[in-house]
């Protein structure tokens, strides 16, 4: 596996993959590497002929009071993982690389950004479509895969992907769990043994309450009944619990028919959880 840290040895290596007919998928991440991670990378190599992992902890996403400085940085470690996992590059640019001095550009994605997460952490989906555009355009893939755990993040980047007309298949891929059902994340790793314990509630708490939708029971009622799982569970507070359609993310009050998705975020201690999961219905 190359590890490459400039936008021209990307390029050089990229465009020699072209020439050659062979098709590439891009996996963006921020590094701190799990299981989650490997399935994208699994899933782009069933889909490309090579594989192209981005590890780049992007400020432009992160609040003023969020976890920037804190967030788990362990580029050695994953760059093993990675070449083991069959990766061919590592794309591992530094902000200076991202953002160069000068830099006055943002990408502002309306609609499926404004409510959720994006209301909780204004600016934040900004960030997220500003540096995947940037990814996109550097690594210029077929495919890119990304994790449906950040469910808004994956709406938000199919609809910027669709408006700016860039030439590449956006696949969500689904969500890998812990054995007692905890979504994988990096920001895991902040729990205490007693918070991680806890955080099983999340799960719990959004399987019962999609079960219960499904089966006609009233909705607002289901979410009231999910939010005090969590605070009985032990999250000290709620951020949302929602249910969606599953394109725009404009709350329902009802089931319709349509796809839909159940979202929620809490936070335990100082560490904000975010799930969903999708609601079956008829």
């Amino acid at each position: 596996m190359q590890i490459i840290r400039t936008v021209q040895g990307l390029r050089e290596v990229t465009a020699g993959w072209r020439m050659a007919g062979k098709t590439v998928a891009l996996v963006p991440t921020m590094g701190a590497l799990h299981a989650g991670h490997m399935a994208l990378v699994d899933a782009g190599r069933r889909r490309a002929d090579h594989v192209v992992v981005s590890i780049f902890v992007n400020p432009a996403q992160f609040g003023p009071n969020e976890d920037l400085a804190a967030y788990p940085r362990r580029e050695a470690a994953d760059a093993a993982m990675l070449d083991a996992g069959g990766v061919d590059v590592l794309w591992a640019p530094d902000v200076a690389t991202m953002y160069p001095a000068g830099f006055a550009s943002s990408l502002s994605v309306g609609g499926v950004s404004e409510r959720h997460d994006g209301a909780a952490r204004p600016g934040h989906f900004d960030g997220v479509a500003t540096v995947v555009a940037k990814l996109l355009n550097q690594v210029r893939p077929d495919v890119a895969l990304f994790g449906e755990k950040d469910w808004q993040q994956l709406a938000v980047i199919r609809r910027m992907a669709a408006d700016m007309d860039v030439p590449v298949e956006i696949v969500g891929v689904p969500t890998q769990r812990e054995d007692d059902g905890l979504a994988l994340s990096s920001r895991n790793a902040y729990l205490d043994d007693e918070q991680r314990a806890a955080a099983r509630a999340m799960p719990r708490a959004l399987g019962e309450a999609a079960a219960a939708i499904a089966r006609g029971d009233d909705v607002a009622q289901a979410m009231a009944t999910a939010e005090r799982r969590l605070l009985d569970g032990g999250f000290g507070s709620v951020d949302y619990v929602t249910l969606c359609d599953a394109e725009t993310l404009v709350p329902v009050v009802a089931v319709d028919g349509r796809p839909l998705r159940l979202l929620a975020a809490a936070r335990i201690g100082t560490t904000r959880l975010i799930d969903n999961l999708a609601v079956a219905v008829e």
